[in-house]
């Protein structure tokens, strides 16, 4: 599979290639030059074994190829849950079922056997940089710790993650480093774009990324939306449609590719929290990055979402693309109303961020949309239990998964956002 960058300035290169590098060159993100059609009809078959047939065509001039069934198993190794609500025609897409309870696990764990297969037995440490908004660190550390000729280095925002999410970026030790930044996800998304694209340091150091600039965190997670959306079509005989709760979009652009390619997923509807940049564009607006908002929907807060560009690309224009998504935005009051009234409502008690996708499914409802629709679990509530517990009125049991990271000291460093002392830091790591 060719792929090339989004902003036109870079030479075509092989997907092995773009994963290695996580950024392309001229600071576009790699996409794929064609996308494949898929024509799957897989009753019965496992996660692994979808997300491996999703995932074949990308992959069939890769070293990877013949691996690829041996990492995607490891890397879906547990369920992803397509659950029925109280609603005729509601639906739970479960994706906090992994390590660190997230939905990043699963494309993380892809990402870091990957990697590491196409490691060079004598290659110099890759080190991994990621900035977080609270769940991509914890599940990119849990995917490489201990992973041999790999160093992570993690950036978050200090002060605007959830303590127990704090702690999972912590608490590895060993070849993973967390830095809490002085600033917003923003600064440090940009602090990590800033060093990937300094071609000095990458000539002195292997640097990588694990956020979802990289095409080898973005195209693992079509694997769930098309188990999700083929298990339901075999069904119900019609697609599915997905409610997605969104920060930086690579999720949401996934779940887009997987319709590209021939997935029968229907409507794709963007849930954002008080940073409504997406929503502003899909109403109609230019599209302004703005300076972040912190919210109760800490993972989302992304004034300048990267994936974006991808969605650009791979539409003709404005227009079209304002026509294959739309998006609406949450405040946290809403929220706050959302995770106290979705036990009686729904039987469940959401995540901030699955709170969005649920208001939005009931704003869609009120309009009287009886389609389908399915809501994006990121997170499990446990990791935001100083929000979520005091609104349901008792303890949200944790899961043995996240119970075993917080029994683990936690430790993080801090860094101002800027570029001239990460990449001090980088060198004398």
């Amino acid at each position: 599979m060719h792929c090339i960058s989004t902003r036109g300035r870079a030479a075509t290169t092989g997907i092995d290639a773009a994963l290695l590098a996580g950024l392309a060159p001229d600071g576009g993100l790699y996409v794929p030059a064609t996308l494949p059609r898929l024509a799957l009809d897989r009753p019965g078959a496992t996660l692994a074994d979808t997300a491996c047939a999703v995932l074949r065509p990308y992959f069939a001039d890769s070293r990877l190829a013949s691996l690829l069934p041996r990492i995607c198993t490891e890397a879906f190794a547990f369920a992803a849950p397509l659950r029925a609500l109280r609603g005729e025609h509601d639906y739970l897409l479960e994706l906090f079922h992994g390590p660190t309870v997230a939905f990043k696990d699963y494309a993380a764990r892809f990402l870091a056997g990957a990697l590491s297969a196409l490691r060079a037995p004598n290659a110099p440490i890759t080190t991994i940089l990621v900035a977080t908004s609270g769940d991509t660190g914890a599940a990119v550390a849990a995917a490489f710790h201990r992973r041999a000729g790999f160093k992570v280095v993690i950036l978050y925002p200090d002060g605007r993650v959830s303590p127990r999410q704090a702690h999972g970026l912590g608490c590895w030790g060993d070849n993973v480093r967390c830095l809490r930044v002085a600033g917003t996800f923003d600064d440090c998304q940009r602090l990590v774009k800033q060093a990937l694209a300094d071609a000095e340091l990458r000539a002195r150091w292997a640097l990588s990324s694990a956020n979802s600039i990289s095409l080898g965190r973005l195209l693992p997670q079509i694997g769930y939306y098309a188990q999700a959306a083929l298990e339901f079509h075999a069904r119900h005989g019609m697609p599915l449609n997905f409610i997605i709760p969104t920060g930086n979009l690579g999720n949401a652009c996934a779940a887009v590719l997987g319709r590209r390619m021939g997935l029968p997923i229907g409507r794709i509807v963007l849930a954002t929290n008080a940073n409504d940049v997406l929503p502003r564009y899909f109403a109609g607006a230019d599209y302004a990055p703005r300076a972040t908002l912190a919210t109760l929907a800490n993972a989302m807060d992304v004034g300048a979402p990267s994936n974006f560009e991808r969605l650009r690309h791979f539409h003709r224009d404005d227009d079209e693309l304002r026509g294959a998504v739309s998006a609406q935005a949450v405040d946290d009051a809403t929220i706050r109303d959302t995770i106290r009234r979705a036990p009686q409502q729904h039987d469940i008690v959401p995540c901030p961020h699955t709170a969005t996708a649920l208001h939005v499914l009931a704003t869609l409802r009120a309009q009287g949309e009886s389609a389908p629709f399915a809501v994006v679990a990121t997170a499990h509530p446990a990791k935001f239990e100083t929000i979520v517990e005091p609104l349901i009125g008792h303890p949200v049991e944790v899961p043995a998964a996240l119970a075993k990271s917080l029994a683990r000291p936690a430790a993080s460093e801090p860094l101002a956002a800027d570029d001239a002392l990460l990449r001090r830091l980088l060198i004398a790591a």
